[in-house]
């Protein structure tokens, strides 16, 4: 191929994913969705693993807070990648299936801190809105897995304090990850999507 053949094709990939991203998430989008994703994966494994409490840190919540962030989809989109979220979170040790809803609520808090903009939170958006995302993933996960218990379900919570240490924990440390991330992989996507525009 060539000069003119190339930027062609990278117009009409540029294309795509405009028209792509105006009913959903684009190709490029989910990609990185499901790396950074991934990367929480990761994350979870080897420093989860340290903790043998029933409750453990998430840092996928870190990873989908800053996916949220950079690619700022609609509500709808948002919750599609919390459930994403809970299915992954589904292949480490736990309570099954609760992790559906906490991370969809979580998703959604953060979606709807993006839509406010930087009014919320200033420069410290990303670790404020990613703090509270955190603390209302865990908060739902917690109610449910106690409602669970206490109708008859058989696993039985940590004690409530140490609950609430590890959700406000994690928030801590997710806000940090999220805050010292967020600003330089979006100045990489913008020299991408710069390089794509002049080929």
């Amino acid at each position: 191929m060539n000069g003119k053949e190339i930027k062609a094709a990278n117009e009409r990939t540029v294309a795509a994913e405009k028209k792509a991203a105006g009913a959903g998430l684009s190709v490029s989008q989910i990609m990185l969705v499901a790396l950074l994703l991934a990367s929480g994966a990761v994350m979870k494994f080897f420093i989860g693993s340290i903790f043998s409490a029933g409750m453990k840190p998430n840092f996928i919540i870190a990873m989908y807070c800053l996916a949220i962030l950079l690619v700022k989809p609609k509500l709808k989109d948002a919750l599609i990648i919390g459930l994403l979220a809970g299915a992954v979170c589904q292949f480490f040790p736990g309570t099954p299936y609760l992790n559906f809803p906490s991370e969809a609520a979580g998703a959604a808090v953060m979606a709807l801190f993006v839509m406010a903009g930087r009014r919320a939170g200033g420069a410290l958006m990303p670790a404020l809105s990613t703090f509270v995302s955190t603390v209302v993933s865990g908060g739902v996960f917690m109610i449910l897995l106690y409602a669970l218990f206490f109708s008859g379900g058989s696993r039985v919570p940590a004690p409530l304090a140490l609950f609430l240490g590890i959700i406000f924990g994690t928030a801590a440390v997710n806000a940090l990850i999220v805050q010292l991330l967020y600003l330089p992989v979006a100045a990489a996507m913008r020299i991408r999507a710069d390089v794509k525009k002049e080929h």
